[in-house]
């Protein structure tokens, strides 16, 4: 019987451990971290351009990263989620559009904040498009060469999950994931987002402008009391480099999360059966490892 769950810690105090499952699990929305570190290493060799709009179309790279297209998202329409439900194949791209309306405006680019798995569709066309390369060729050479990752991969088809642990959801077909289902084990997660964070995948500059969020206060709550997006990271709105930053990500039968903070990383994936919040659990092991390597801390 598989794993029911896959903790990754990296930081100071010794060698990166994995505890639970040491094979690969879905990303779920890490994915968006990823594809948001491909497109910004693209802005880096001029090959994409983060203010110019995309061709035809109102919003920016930018925009699409930040979840400020104002495009609709897929996620709450009822006959989506009830044909994933009942395992049929994933809608064509077109049927897709049509069905969220994506031409219809939801905003103004740039003053509206939706999350939208649709913009990240975007993002990979865009990725792929400017590398001449499918996306799965393009993140394997942008991102996960880079990085030094050997088990990151990205899921088209059900066979590709043949040797990962889908949690409850065995028979997922990864083609509903429309903007691509990165898989991998929670250590090569948690490599890629230290990577990410110890200057090792972008220059400085473009860190930053990762970093540069926007505040989200509407979406407060008890986990995230300063709730704020950057390009492709959750983060706080305030005090970046004193809180977590990362991504949380769920989908059928299991949720992940991974999250940096003072220099720590950990990724905790977990099948729903286990009924654990993956964010919290990784917030508090990361609480736990600052308050023993910075004196003082809380």
């Amino acid at each position: 019987m598989p794993a029911t769950q896959s903790l990754a810690l990296i930081d100071s105090s010794g060698p990166p451990t994995l505890r639970g499952d040491t094979g690969p699990v879905p990303w779920w929305s890490f994915t968006k971290t990823v594809l948001a570190i491909g497109a910004l290493r693209l802005v880096e060799d001029g090959m994409l351009c983060l203010d110019t709009p995309v061709a035809g179309e109102r919003f920016n790279l930018r925009q699409l990263l930040r979840h400020e297209a104002g495009l609709a998202d897929y996620g709450l329409i009822a006959q989506y989620q009830g044909d994933v439900a009942a395992g049929r194949s994933p809608w064509s791209v077109e049927q897709l559009l049509d069905r969220v309306d994506v031409r219809s405006s939801r905003g103004t680019p740039g003053e509206v904040w939706r999350y939208s798995n649709v913009g990240y569709l975007y993002v990979g066309r865009q990725i792929a498009q400017a590398m001449g390369l499918g996306l799965a060729e393009a993140l394997n050479t942008c991102v996960f060469q880079p990085a030094g990752l050997t088990t990151a991969r990205l899921a088209r088809l059900p066979p590709d999950l043949a040797e990962v642990n889908m949690g409850d959801a065995p028979s997922y077909h990864p083609g509903w994931v429309y903007h691509g289902l990165v898989t991998g084990t929670a250590l090569d997660a948690a490599r890629l987002l230290a990577a990410l964070v110890h200057g090792r995948l972008l220059q400085a500059d473009t860190l930053a402008q990762m970093c540069e969020s926007r505040a989200l206060p509407e979406h407060r709550c008890a986990l995230h009391p300063d709730p704020a997006y950057g390009l492709g990271l959750m983060l706080h709105a305030h005090g970046v480099e004193q809180h977590p930053l990362g991504h949380s990500g769920a989908g059928p039968g299991s949720q992940i999360a991974v999250y940096a903070q003072a220099g720590a990383v950990c990724a905790l994936w977990a099948a729903e059966s286990m009924h654990i919040d993956p964010t919290r659990e990784a917030f508090k092991i990361l609480a736990d490892v600052k308050s023993e390597t910075v004196p003082g801390a809380a």
